[in-house]
Order: C-alpha cells, then structure tokens, then sequence
C-alpha cells in the first residue's frame, strides 16, 4: 500500500484513471477504509459535476484559456462518469462487504452475538440461553440420558418391546406450545427395503396425533450393521401430564398398515 494511492481517490471518483491505475486502486480500497469512506462522500459530488453548464460556467471566466481548460474538464468528467460509475460502485461495495464481514468475525471472536455475553466459568450455556418458546437441538447436557448415554432434554422415559426387540427413549420437555418430544429409536430393522416409522402420542383424553414420521434404511437404526442411533424431534399441542403414552409405528408405504414396534411407557 502506497501513500500515492490514497491520493487516487477523487481521480477515481472523477474516473479520469487509466485501466491499469483504476484497477491498482480498486485493489488498494478493498483493504482501505479510509479510501471506501472518502470515496462514498466524493459520489454526490461527482454527480453535481457532471449536471455542471460547461459553457455558461466559461463564460463567466475571465481568462479565455483557464475557460477552455475548465470546459475540457467538465466534459470529460461527463464522458466518463457514465464509464466508471457502476465500475466505482461495485468497488465500493466490494470494500463494504469486506468489512462487513470482519465486523462480524470480531464479534464471534469477542463471544458476543446479538448481545450474549460469553458464559463464565462453570455455566453451561446452553442451559443460559433456553426458551420455553424455542425447539431445542439435540443433544443437550441438563435432560435425562437417552440411548448410548446420548443426553435428551426433559423427563426422559425408555421402554423395550419384549417381541420385536425396539428400545425407544422419550424426553418430554414443556413448552409455550405444548410439548417438545425428543426421542430415540435403537435396533429397529429395514425389512426388504426402507421402513417408514411414526411416533405417536396418544392422550388421556382424546384421539392420538402423529408427532413425526422418518424413514429407516435397509441397515435399520442401532443395529449391528448400522450402529447410529439418530437423535429425532417432535412437537405436541398436549402439555406432558396429557400424554399418557407414545408409540414407535411402522407403516407399510403400499397397504397403509400400522404395526406397533414399541410403546413408552
């Protein structure tokens, strides 16, 4: 970077640079600021000259050659504003982005976004920034442990079916809405092909809702040829002392039918 660079700025504006210069330039701003600022304030100004009245402008000069060397100008800033314009403005936000960008890296570098402040020592974060309002990922530290010691949020329930062999864990966590119904499925088995599965609620009172449905390859979930149990979500309008159970079903794509694989609890 060169102090004569910076010195560019208003001829780049007036896009009276040669190619080769304007593209040095154009290089030189995308790591400038300075030179992005004071090209920004230098546009308004090259549009007002380029509306200028060459020739009534000349006539109040007193000297004839300073008259002709100002209308010379003033033309040639029309010529080539209509050239550089669009080429200025996409440098310029080239160079805005860029330190967009770097703004927003040393936010995360600082801990801090959307005004979160880094948790101290000893806090688990996630468990500072929960809402009730919000489905939580998985998997989180401050649940009941799921499948594989693998952690679910809420009051988490297992069960196994003593005659297809499925183990599921349930984590119900309140909500705003409803119910967050966290769960996990293990030794489930693809028959002769992908096996599509739901997870049912069914209530106290009233008719049962399909919460979620998934599909389980022909290596089947929590087996031995596919050891990956996969952490699943599903919501409910039902507040968790409304649910009296849930149920893991398969459902036959052609037929329609349900076959229960297992219920918790």
């Amino acid at each position: 970077m060169t102090q004569e660079q910076h010195f560019d700025v208003a001829a780049y504006a007036l896009g009276v640079l040669d190619q080769r210069d304007a593209e040095r330039f154009e290089d030189h701003l995308i790591d400038c600021p300075a030179c992005a600022i004071e090209l920004e304030s230098l546009l308004p100004v090259v549009d007002i000259l380029s509306d200028v009245d060459a020739d009534a402008l000349v006539a109040t000069e007193q000297s004839r050659r300073d008259g002709l060397m100002l209308k010379s100008m003033i033309g040639e800033v029309k010529r080539e504003r209509r050239r550089a314009n669009s080429r200025r403005l996409y440098s310029l936000a080239a160079a805005v982005v860029v330190f967009a960008m770097l703004s927003i890296g040393a936010l995360f570098a600082g801990g801090k976004w959307l005004g979160t402040e880094p948790a101290s020592p000893g806090t688990n974060q996630q468990a500072a920034t929960k809402s009730t309002k919000s489905i939580d990922p998985l998997p989180l530290a401050d649940g009941g442990i799921g499948i594989g010691g693998t952690p679910l949020p809420g009051k988490v329930l297992t069960a196994t079916d003593a005659r297809t062999g499925v183990t599921a864990a349930v984590g119900y966590e309140p909500k705003d809405f409803g119910t967050q119904v966290s769960f996990m499925v293990s030794n489930v088995k693809g028959k002769d092909g992908p096996l599509l599965c739901e997870l049912v609620a069914v209530p106290v009172k009233g008719q049962e809702q399909v919460l979620s449905t998934w599909v389980v390859g022909e290596k089947g979930w929590g087996t031995a040829a596919a050891r990956e149990v996969p952490g699943l979500v599903g919501v409910t309008s039902l507040a968790p002392e409304d649910i009296a159970h849930v149920i893991v079903r398969a459902v036959d794509p052609k037929t329609g039918e349900k076959q229960n694989l297992v219920r918790v609890p």
